[in-house]
């Protein structure tokens, strides 16, 4: 079950999130992970609701910005939920970004699913997050973006 998010992991982000909601502040979330998996137990699958949840307060009610960002593996409930829930969603090149893996989908649909339709640079060109970073621009790109955000809030706070 590697790669996939606990109850422990899914507490900690929430709490992230409540903290920059509660002082204000702009939001970064790293996404590398698949999700929790079922067999882990109710409360692993609960975490990305939970996290979605304070997510929604954070932006809908406090109007505060957010910033995911997708690594590679970025799949299953991390895919369906927070990790596509930013402002601006980025992602590194040649990351693999999918709701479900290759194998799962072909076994499940019994159809061949072409190679690169699960890479970032074909879910960009599909419209699916606003940007592709490299790791060593990354730096600079979020400080336009939050030059950007503070020259154009979101709130008036």
């Amino acid at each position: 079950m590697g790669g996939s998010m606990g109850s422990v992991v899914g507490e900690k982000i929430t709490r992230l999130i409540e903290y920059a909601t509660k002082e204000f502040l702009p939001l970064i979330i790293v996404c590398a992970s698949g999700g929790a998996r079922m067999q882990e137990g109710s409360l692993n699958l609960m975490q990305m609701a939970k996290i979605s949840s304070a997510l929604y307060d954070y932006q809908s009610n406090k109007k505060l910005f957010s910033v995911p960002i997708l690594t590679s593996p970025t799949t299953g409930g991390v895919t369906a939920s927070f990790g596509m829930l930013g402002d601006i969603i980025i992602a590194e090149p040649n990351a693999y970004i999918a709701l479900a893996g290759k194998r799962v989908i072909e076994q499940t649909l019994n159809k061949t699913v072409p190679d690169g339709s699960q890479a970032a640079e074909y879910l960009f060109q599909k419209g699916l997050f606003n940007l592709i970073v490299p790791r060593n621009p990354l730096k600079s790109v979020l400080s336009e973006l939050f030059q950007l955000h503070t020259f154009f809030p979101l709130n008036q706070n």
